[in-house]
């Protein structure tokens, strides 16, 4: 009886899946494409066909070559118009941030135009830049750059004043706090503001395609309205939100680099 029971192989304990085990997000993606496949059959609304209607009508606009040619004019926009603002983002919120008079001074301002609808300047940039590109990339400005400066001066503000007493004590200049000191421990709560822009971006580029100039991804908008053509809008915002969604991730890349020095709790990674 000894000898059986040496013999015999051990029972292994059987694995249970486990709903937790599971990634979220494509469960999630698999979950809201197949709710709107079943409420756009259900309802039978034109402007909200299934989801498979949505994506045969984005394979007929990709290969009619309306797509390719209206991404590549929208990603200059929002290229062009996301450089200036995180250029400017970064210089004005460093110098609000850093210098009380320049924030007395642009506050009020910032605040204003970052409450203000920012599609009610498009006539504006219309009669000053004409019907172009320049005006697209100055909406997309107004979307963006006013968020990035606001994180930006309160990511300053919130460093540490012991961070800064102590270089100076070890005889910094302003410059060299600046660099190596505020701008390093302020890159978290700075790159939250331009994740938060680089969105802002994308509806500025659409909003502007669509009311300035009928150009890019927002002529195609456009014309499907136009057309009742339900199928070819959602199509097209599918394509802008994998463009914002690119967007982000690229933000993201970018953030992680830069602020790779940071323990991932504090980053809020799991």
């Amino acid at each position: 009886m000894s000898a059986v029971t040496e013999h015999a192989p051990a029972l292994r304990p059987r694995r249970r899946l486990s709903w937790r085990a599971l990634p979220a997000a494509p469960v999630s993606l698999a979950a809201g494409a197949l709710a709107w496949e079943l409420v756009g059959h259900l309802a039978g609304v034109s402007f909200f066909p299934p989801l498979s209607t949505v994506l045969a009508r984005l394979a007929d606009l990709v290969s009619s070559g309306l797509i390719v040619a209206g991404l590549a004019d929208s990603l200059v926009n929002l290229v062009l118009g996301f450089a200036l603002s995180l250029a400017a983002g970064l210089v004005i919120g460093v110098a609000m941030g850093r210098y009380r008079k320049v924030e007395a001074a642009l506050g009020v301002y910032v605040y204003a135009l970052l409450t203000a609808p920012s599609l009610v300047f498009a006539p504006i940039f219309f009669s000053l830049l004409g019907e172009g590109r320049g005006s697209i990339v100055a909406v997309v400005v107004m979307y963006a750059m006013f968020v990035i400066v606001i994180n930006t001066a309160s990511a300053i503000q919130s460093v540490p004043a012991h961070l800064v007493e102590m270089a100076r004590s070890y005889g910094a200049s302003e410059r060299q706090v600046l660099l190596r000191v505020m701008l390093p421990a302020a890159a978290p709560m700075i790159m939250a503001g331009v994740r938060l822009g680089v969105g802002r971006a994308v509806t500025g580029m659409i909003n502007g395609e669509m009311f300035i100039a009928v150009v890019g991804l927002g002529r195609v908008v456009t014309q499907a309205g136009g057309r009742f053509d339900g199928a070819g809008v959602l199509a097209v915002l599918l394509v802008i939100i994998a463009v914002a969604l690119g967007a982000v991730a690229l933000v993201q890349a970018a953030d992680r680099r830069i602020t790779r020095w940071v323990p991932r709790t504090s980053r809020g990674d799991r």
